[in-house]
């Protein structure tokens, strides 16, 4: 799996933790104007910072976020760390968490940005942003993000989440359902909604991964759904509206 490097920044200096990778990059856009703006951390899905990844990153800019999607695979790309990275939101620590920290510490020392930091993630990514919500982010939004393995734990003392699901998302079947329970019972601000015609990867404006899975992915119901994406985003935008800009 070949991701082209679409990353503009250089983070390294920021990821001298131990355990943190030996290089890390990602792309940061930039609203228009001096700010200073709130600021959003993006996490990509399996396949990578890829040009989905891109173009959701310009969509939050151009809303008025200082948004910087890290690359959780900047030292090696997905057939080197993709394992590790899985591991890593399995065991709810490790290099990726140790490379997020430092891409948050890196937006709020940028200057730009207001002190206000929320968190965003896709698939895999969701899954980071569901574990990240009580690490000192002011707002969540997970997007088809697996609920981690001791939820009440995990979860505990979490910012406000946004959530969206697919209905047709055969991976995280009653995903949404469950989400929110945990979070009623946790009493975490929360707004999730499952749209009825969207599966896995719905807020893609166009087919990622591998080429060669692409008519399997078909099949599973995985892509893009343009008469849901509209919906989901305006509830992203909401939400950090009201919690980041508020």
């Amino acid at each position: 799996m070949t991701v082209p490097d679409l990353s503009n920044v250089d983070l390294t200096a920021a990821s001298r933790s131990a355990g943190a990778s030996r290089t890390l990059r990602g792309y940061l856009a930039e609203p228009d104007g001096a700010g200073p703006f709130p600021a959003v951390l993006m996490i990509h899905e399996a396949f990578g910072l890829d040009h989905s990844t891109v173009r959701h990153a310009d969509r939050l800019a151009a809303a008025g976020y200082l948004t910087l999607a890290v690359d959780l695979f900047s030292d090696g790309g997905a057939r080197r760390c993709l394992v590790a990275t899985m591991r890593s939101l399995a065991a709810g620590e490790g290099r990726a968490f140790t490379d997020l920290s430092a891409a948050r510490d890196w937006l709020l020392d940028s200057g730009r940005s207001t002190g206000k930091v929320g968190v965003i993630g896709f698939c895999m990514g969701g899954g980071f942003a569901l574990l990240l919500a009580n690490d000192h982010f002011d707002a969540a939004a997970v997007n088809y993000g697996r609920t981690p393995k001791d939820p009440d734990t995990e979860l505990a003392g979490a910012c406000p989440i946004v959530a969206n699901f697919g209905a047709k998302d055969r991976s995280l079947p009653g995903a949404a359902a469950n989400l929110g329970a945990v979070l009623d019972r946790l009493g975490v601000e929360h707004d999730i909604k499952e749209f009825a015609t969207a599966g896995h990867g719905f807020l893609n404006d166009a087919e990622s991964g591998p080429r060669l899975l692409r008519p399997l992915f078909r099949v599973m119901g995985v892509g893009p759904d343009p008469r849901s994406a509209p919906e989901a985003w305006q509830r992203i935008e909401d939400h950090f509206a009201k919690h980041l800009k508020g």
